[in-house]
């Protein structure tokens, strides 16, 4: 009998497959499956950037929210219904009697109307540079006072005048304004502290959250200031000046009537004459 040999079945050929197809896959097995090839995406991360990582993005969007509100959103610079106006002085006489040195009112978008450096009428003895910012050569080509006072007075007149501690302004100036036409942030009823004034410098800090007055004052940024804090509040606080106008106007009404009451009375008083 001859030897008979068993011929071993491979089991892939069992379930149907082509041989060649059943030797790839043991060669697979063998070998372990590939990493799988990295995408362009992968090997751009991977890469290293030539220029390093950016760091100005982080810092860019860190300037955006930190922009000063007292730049002006345009470039319009016409005189408008509301006016801001912020005073330097300087010292004359023996120091002590304040002088203006330095005059700038923008408009209610902040925009520069007027600025000007101002030539006192008595000679400056102390120029308080620390905080007015006035120099000895600030004061060689300025404007005469007289000039300044006209220009002044005619961009004021019959406008909504803004500011912070408007009397001192105005005493240097030399003028008045009407006093229903005065918007002064040192006396606005929210903007008071225990009943008290608070300096500009607390209230851009507080409502604006920009710092002024560091150091040496600019009179435009502190116009600026006042301006945007009567903006930020404007119809409340217009609609607490009608309600003071109307209550002086009551107020008016009722004084009459009295007099004329105590005038009946003196009448009555007096001696008749038949």
């Amino acid at each position: 009998m001859g030897s008979s040999r068993v011929k071993q079945k491979n089991p892939s050929n069992q379930l149907g497959l082509n041989p060649n197809w059943a030797q790839l896959q043991q060669k697979l097995k063998s070998h372990g499956p590939k990493p799988p090839r990295p995408s362009n995406n992968a090997q751009a991360l991977t890469q290293k950037p030539i220029l390093g990582k950016r760091k100005e993005r982080p810092d860019a969007e860190s300037d955006d929210s930190r922009i000063n509100p007292l730049v002006p959103i345009n470039d319009d610079s016409s005189v408008t219904d509301v006016v801001a106006m912020d005073c330097e002085m300087v010292g004359v006489g023996q120091g002590n009697k304040s002088a203006l040195g330095r005059v700038s009112l923008v408009n209610k978008w902040g925009n520069v109307i007027y600025d000007e450096f101002v030539r006192p009428i008595e000679r400056v003895v102390d120029f308080r540079t620390e905080i007015s910012g006035i120099r000895p050569r600030d004061l060689r080509k300025a404007k005469d006072f007289q000039v300044v006072q006209k220009t002044v007075a005619e961009i004021m007149k019959g406008r909504i005048l803004v500011g912070h501690a408007l009397h001192n302004d105005l005493k240097v100036l030399l003028l008045s304004h009407p006093k229903k036409d005065l918007r002064d942030t040192s006396e606005y009823q929210p903007f008071l502290k225990e009943g008290g004034r608070r300096a500009l410098r607390y209230l851009a800090a507080e409502f604006l959250g920009v710092q002024i007055q560091n150091g040496e004052h600019c009179p435009i940024d502190d116009a600026r200031a006042a301006m945007l804090l009567y903006q930020k509040n404007r119809k409340e606080w217009e609609k607490s000046v009608k309600d003071q106008i109307r209550l002086k106007q009551k107020q008016r009404r009722r004084k009459p009537k009295k007099k004329a009451k105590q005038g009946d009375l003196l009448v009555d008083h007096n001696p008749s004459t038949s």
